[in-house]
């Protein structure tokens, strides 16, 4: 199931352009209005999900590069163990590990995550990502179906 791995290498390579486009187009914590609930924003993300540790000192950005790499390498190994009934969690995998793998090379280069997709509603706002994040998420919603209802189709 290692040829579900291209799933990977795509969004590492839409994640990293569109960040180098944000980078170069985007003032950093100006929004640009897109339509009335999105804005290209650039914001810098230190931390985890959420911002999550993101003024922890400087010590989170190797703690993160290793955790993605360890992650990185168990989840290549487990598409590895994975048959030809599993198509779809060798995909929802692919699209985490490029998640994690864009993230990580941001990290390592800059010492942060470079976000800029920005949804709000009125004063609600979720916190600004990018494509790696979009992938990691699509990739889990994916794994969680699969685990709740792909197992039906499996026993047939």
């Amino acid at each position: 199931m290692l040829k579900f791995l291209w799933v990977a290498l795509v969004v590492i390579i839409l994640d990293q352009v569109s960040k180098q486009l944000a980078e170069y187009y985007l003032v950093y914590s100006v929004p640009i209005p897109v339509i009335p609930f999105f804005n290209w924003t650039l914001s810098y993300n230190a931390g985890a999900a959420f911002s999550f540790l993101n003024d922890a000192g400087g010590w989170q950005r190797w703690f993160f590069i290793v955790l993605a790499l360890v992650v990185s390498v168990a989840i290549v190994m487990w598409i590895k163990k994975l048959t030809s009934q599993d198509k779809w969690v060798a995909i929802a995998l692919s699209l985490v590990l490029g998640g994690a793998i864009g993230n990580v090379i941001d990290r390592f280069l800059y010492g942060h995550v470079i976000d800029f997709l920005h949804v709000y509603y009125g004063q609600w706002s979720w916190p600004i990502f990018n494509i790696a994040d979009s992938a990691i998420s699509i990739g889990v919603a994916i794994l969680l179906w699969d685990g709740f209802f792909g197992g039906k189709e499996k026993e047939d």
